[in-house]
């Protein structure tokens, strides 16, 4: 199977081509958010405020992930307070979730009506920090590593579990 390296932020042709099952290596630009501060961000985005953030999500990845001395590693995508934010952060231009764990159906709808996908990462914390090239706080920097950041990162690997209404099986 072909490993393909795809660049953040993505395009609507991009994501058009991925498929469930398809592994993938992400580079470019990618933000990093879990419980503590993604729910601020759409608290942000639904009171009109989040443009005074400076942050712009178009064609945008978010991986659910802490940043610490430790690395990164995924946590869990279907967590309430994480799952129930990626209806705003996909309509604010959110097109790709890494993290683990299964979706609702309704979330993998959604996803299919803004060409979004999820892509599942496992739990590997030594590679992939390895592939991040730095790290920079954005936003709630007194949340510590559970802040909001932005990584450049260089062939993250993970595989599509959700696109155009589909997911893994």
């Amino acid at each position: 199977m072909e490993i393909r390296t795809i660049t953040a932020p993505f395009t609507d042709e991009v994501l058009s081509s991925l498929k469930v099952g398809d592994i993938v290596n992400v580079s470019g630009t990618i933000f990093c958010g879990r419980d503590a501060v993604l729910p601020k961000l759409v608290k942000k985005i639904e009171n009109g405020t989040f443009d005074e953030t400076g942050i712009d999500l178009k064609g945008g990845v978010i991986f659910h992930t802490a940043v610490s001395r430790a690395g990164v590693g995924p946590t869990s995508s279907n967590k309430a307070e994480l799952e129930g934010t990626m209806p705003q952060l996909t309509k604010a231009g959110i097109r790709m979730f890494l993290g683990k764990g299964e979706l609702k159906d309704e979330t993998i709808q959604m996803f299919n009506e803004y060409n979004a996908v999820y892509a599942v990462i496992a739990p590997v914390t030594a590679l992939l920090n390895s592939k991040v090239l730095s790290q920079k706080c954005l936003a709630y920097p007194e949340l510590g590593m559970e802040a909001f950041y932005e990584l450049q990162v260089d062939k993250f690997p993970c595989i599509i579990a959700a696109a155009h209404g589909e997911r893994l099986s």
